[in-house]
Parts: structure tokens; sequence; C-alpha cells
């Protein structure tokens, strides 16, 4: 997490809000696979369901001097770190983008119920799991090696952040979420650089 990131903030509040548990992930701490760097998460969040490895990106609703709405794109990168991620954490983990849209008008990407007031601002969280992201991205820009979905399939498959994360007062569920966080709190304490093959879970 990126404490400059008012997309990152305002999603780490809503969490606050709902009484969600959750890591917040130090992205000056780069990990290490093999001889690669791996680029960080942003949270580790624990629901009553199991827990989700979770990569925030923040886009304007509408976006650009054309006035795009659902825009979705992410970089190669981030899909490859994801994915190392989530085999890393195993089978209790899941992966999943969170596009944390910052609405500018009166269209939305929520229900006026959905959306979150934070510093000013308004946000909309849609979550799409990693595996539904990645079976149908496109690249957009080989330039920048950047991919995104199209926008239809976006919209029939993305979800508000919140029907995907189990209220904290759901029964708790075996396999340990929250140890889990804890234990994965105390590695990314430990030290400035650790080795992500490291992590046993």
């Amino acid at each position: 997490m990126k404490r400059d990131n008012h997309y990152e903030r305002a999603f780490e509040a809503f969490l606050r809000d709902r009484g969600i548990p959750y890591v917040a992930v130090d992205e000056a701490k780069r990990a290490l696979l093999g001889d690669r760097s791996l680029k960080s998460l942003d949270f580790i969040v624990s629901t009553g369901e199991g827990s989700w490895l979770v990569d925030v990106k923040g886009r304007l609703f509408p976006s650009g001097e054309q006035k795009q709405y659902w825009k979705n794109w992410s970089t190669r990168d981030d899909l490859t770190s994801l994915t190392q991620w989530q085999r890393l954490f195993g089978g209790n983990f899941a992966a999943m983008f969170v596009f944390a849209y910052g609405v500018l008008g009166d269209r939305a990407p929520l229900p006026a119920e959905r959306l979150f007031d934070y510093g000013g601002r308004r946000y909309g969280f849609v979550a799409i799991p990693l595996e539904s992201y990645a079976a149908h991205a496109r690249a957009i820009s080989p330039r920048w090696d950047t991919v995104a979905m199209p926008t239809a399939r976006f919209r029939e498959l993305a979800r508000p952040v919140d029907a995907l994360f189990v209220p904290h007062d759901a029964p708790p569920t075996e396999g340990g979420r929250d140890d889990a966080l804890v234990a994965v709190s105390a590695a990314l304490d430990a030290e400035d650089d650790f080795a992500a093959s490291e992590l046993d879970f």
C-alpha cells in the first residue's frame, strides 16, 4: 500500500468502516521470487469464507476528456505478480483486483447506498477475481505492456467489493484465517526485503 495514494487510503478506510480484518502491505518492501522482484500486494483481507489477496487500482469515473467509463486497465506485471502471490499463499487465499473508482459526476459504478465517501471524495469499489480478469484481459498497449477487459464483459463479471467480503460477524471457518493474517503481518514487518519463497502457508 502506498500512503500517498488516496484510492488505497480510501479502501483502507472502507475496510475499517465495515469492520473487515486486513493487513496493509508496505509497497516499499520488495519481495523476491528466485532472481526476480515481485510486485507487492496492497492488502490481505480476511473473510468468513477465506482470504483475499488484493491489488487496488484507482481510476476516475469517468476518465479523460472523452469521459470514458469503466476503465479497467492494468499491467502485465500486475497480472504476473498477483498470480505468483496466489500460488505462494495457497488454497485458502484467492487474488482479486479492486477497481477504486473516483466518482466525478452524477453517474456512478454502484448504487448510491454502496458508494463510500472519504477525504471529500466519493468512491465506488468494484472487485473482480484474478481468474476472471486474466481469462478475458486483452492487450491494449504493447508500449506500456497494459491489458484490459472489454467493458461489457467487465460489467458482467465484476461485483461490488462488499458482495465478495463476508461480514466480520459471520461464523469463523476452519483454517485459521485471522491467524494467517497475524503470520503475514509479522513476516512483512520482520525486515525491509524478504524472500517470498520463504512464506509458508
